[in-house]
């Protein structure tokens, strides 16, 4: 075998790879916010989840996209177990018509239709409002390229001679159809799509080896069967970082299919009689010609039977996935990690962005309870009578600590998303993802600004608690208790923007708010210098109490901020 036969098969599976990748993002950029809106709201049972879940994959031709949006909207608490469980069965259904786009390269040859596809799509790159088009088309042609490629070398290998005598002499060694022989090409398809993470990559090697003849169909099958579970790892390993149920749901799209080949197996031989004879194969006659189209048939009718039999047995599957998937036993609380975001695999940037919506939801939250911890640490601090406790003592510098935990997660938290957005950003983007991020890299700056006025309070607080200066008196606490009131209310605001839909917020409560904190600060600031002239308290004393009443003042507007970039207002100046 040359090297540059090799070099062709390589880099035809890297078109293949390159075109299925470049024509889903393509589909889930014309349709990203509809489809996740389907996917969110269409799933009341089990049966239109499944619908759903065939006809978004059909769609975006990835069902590994599709898994993952689910998993991502089960982490964030859109979908429960069950409906993500039906529309990971749909998913399996809808990713079938990859093969059978892949089975007309017998039909014709698809090289035809590339080079008119590059050159449309070259003209509709260009012009702006038709690019997600033009780069539907590139995907397509590079997909139709390699599998054209691929194809014609593969028959390049078998009209070598040596080459040919030397891949039938390895296939035939497991030419004898027993138990051990199909278990290694079951175990074959499922490391091969687990490495090269596409089974339609290796759902096109196996159609182009059984169609050269140099492997034999029984083992294509068994190869097919091993990339249906092969394929379900891509979710568990991105779903390992994020909350039991998303994991739970990764899980049991991985129990699915095993199932399904599981019984597939049981009654394989009177199964593919069936497959046979809707495909029109004679397997005596051994039509190589249709061999193609035998496969993608068994592919469909292996995942339509599977989905149809199990879908009666979801209530059984959340089950068993709960069983075997235990909580963590960790305080997720102060536990810094991003819940949404998964490292190591990049997805699509419409997931992309979504996902890093999430986690800023989170980032918000967590901020609104570290303001709460804030009051906690001013309500320790003003039950202090003559001297300490030790037991109040401890519990105030271990509040304390808490919250410097909380500062420090919140800058971390801050630069892990701008990273990740940063990474989006770097790839082919509309003109809407692009101001949805912009938006989003100002909210994570103004939220982590709040952690930052959180964490100064907390300061000031403690300075206070463990300085020699007298205790505020009773009228202090009051209205520091009345401004945390009102700048909690502000916190609780904005969450309600973060969680829920945009349009149903009225923006003029925020704005209510931050008016009645800033006439109360104001109205603070005049009644402090009146009772430092007037000795009620030492100007010391006065100072630590404005620094706190001016901090919540600030943390109000970081507040406003926040919400005019998640509402897409301009910032208004101070």
């Amino acid at each position: 075998m040359s090297l540059m036969i090799v070099f062709k098969l390589l880099g035809s599976l890297a078109l293949l790879m390159f075109g299925m990748k470049s024509m889903s993002e393509a589909l889930q950029k014309m349709a990203g916010p509809q489809l996740r809106h389907v996917l969110g709201s269409m799933t009341t049972n089990r049966f239109t989840g499944a619908l759903t879940g065939m006809f978004v994959t059909a769609a975006v031709q990835s069902s590994t996209a599709t898994t993952l949006m689910t998993v991502s909207f089960v982490n964030a608490g859109l979908l429960t177990l069950v409906q993500a469980i039906s529309v990971i069965m749909g998913a399996h259904i809808g990713t079938t018509v990859t093969a059978w786009i892949m089975s007309l390269t017998d039909v014709f040859d698809v090289t035809n239709f590339v080079y008119p596809a590059f050159f449309i799509g070259i003209i509709l790159i260009y012009m702006k409002k038709r690019r997600i088009i033009g780069d539907f088309l590139f995907g397509v042609a590079f997909l139709f390229l390699g599998l054209g490629t691929l194809k014609s070398t593969g028959f390049a290998l078998v009209d070598d001679p040596e080459t040919n005598a030397a891949i039938s002499a390895f296939f035939g060694n497991f030419n004898d159809n027993s138990f051990w022989n199909s278990l290694f090409f079951l175990l074959m398809g499922t490391i091969l799509t687990l490495c090269v993470q596409s089974s339609a990559a290796i759902m096109a090697i196996t159609m182009t080896l059984c169609g050269t003849g140099v492997l034999h169909l029984d083992q294509g099958i068994m190869l097919v069967l091993g990339e249906n579970i092969g394929t379900t790892i891509t979710s568990n390993i991105v779903a390992m970082g994020a909350n039991t149920q998303a994991r739970r749901a990764a899980f049991a799209h991985m129990s699915i299919n095993v199932l399904g080949v599981a019984w597939v197996l049981a009654v394989l031989p009177w199964f593919l009689q069936g497959v046979y004879h809707i495909a029109g194969f004679d397997p005596a006659a051994n039509n190589l010609s249709r061999v193609s189209v035998v496969l993608a048939t068994f592919h469909s009718a292996f995942n339509v039977s599977n989905t149809l039999l199990l879908i009666w047995f979801i209530p059984y599957i959340e089950r068993f996935v709960c069983w075997a998937i235990k909580p963590k036993k960790i305080d997720e609380e102060e536990d810094f990690r991003l819940h949404f975001i998964t490292s190591g695999i990049m997805k699509t940037p419409e997931l992309s962005v979504l996902e890093a919506h999430k986690e800023i939801q989170s980032f918000s939250e967590r901020m609104e309870r570290m303001f709460g911890m804030v009051r906690e640490l001013l309500n320790l601090s003003s039950t202090s009578t003559g001297k300490k406790k030790d037991n109040q003592e401890t519990e105030f510098n271990k509040l304390f600590s808490r919250i410097e935990k909380y500062e420090s997660i919140s800058d971390n938290m801050e630069l892990e998303i701008a990273n990740y957005l940063d990474q989006v950003s770097d790839a082919h983007l509309s003109d809407e993802t692009k101001a949805k991020i912009r938006a989003m890299l100002r909210e994570i700056s103004e939220l982590e600004s709040i952690g930052d006025s959180c964490y100064n309070m907390a300061r000031t607080i403690s300075r206070k608690y463990q300085g020699k200066e007298d205790h505020f008196i009773e009228p202090q606490y009051a209205h520091l208790h009345q401004m945390m009131e009102l700048t909690a209310n502000s916190l609780t605001l904005m969450n309600q923007l973060m969680l829920g839909r945009k349009e149903a917020f009225d923006v003029n409560r925020t704005f209510n708010t931050e008016n009645e904190i800033n006439n109360y600060r104001a109205q603070l600031k005049q009644q402090n210098i009146i009772d430092v002239n007037n000795h009620e308290y030492t100007y010391a004393v006065g100072t630590i109490y404005m620094d706190l009443v001016n901090e919540c003042e600030k943390l109000a507007d970081y507040v406003v901020n926040v919400v005019e970039a998640r509402l897409g207002l301009r910032q208004r100046e101070a």
